[in-house]
């Protein structure tokens, strides 16, 4: 069993940055690996990032790629999800997630563990 807590959401203007945090416990956290997805209202649910367990594989939704960069701190229990450049179109709530059979995803289907969501709205 996973609990994931996501964290850092917020107001922003056009071309600012976030660092969103996404806290687990239970499992032992280095053995799980934890996608970024985010959801807008009206549209599916988007792969945004993906790390694997140990922090040496990630990878990237292609509209996020070369902005948004995800990282991991196993002793602290935290993935992170730093947004850098951020556009309207960024705006969407944005849950963590995490699965433990170590390959890594970039389909929310695969993943068993979901937070509650953080919103991250931008404006133009």
């Amino acid at each position: 069993q996973v609990q994931l807590v996501e964290s850092g959401g917020g107001l922003v203007q056009a071309g600012g940055s976030l660092r969103l945090s996404c806290a687990a416990s239970g499992r032992t956290f280095s053995e799980t690996v934890v996608g970024w997805f985010r959801q807008a209202p009206g549209k599916d649910r988007e792969f945004v990032a993906v790390i694997r367990s140990r922090g040496s594989v990630t990878y990237y939704g292609d509209s996020v790629k070369g902005r948004f960069t995800i990282s991991r701190d196993n002793a602290k229990n935290i993935v992170y999800l730093q947004l850098n450049s951020l556009k309207p179109e960024d705006t969407a709530v944005y849950y963590c997630a995490a699965k433990t059979d170590l390959t890594y995803a970039t389909e929310s289907r695969y993943y068993r563990y979901w937070g509650q969501g953080t919103q991250v709205t931008v404006s133009g």
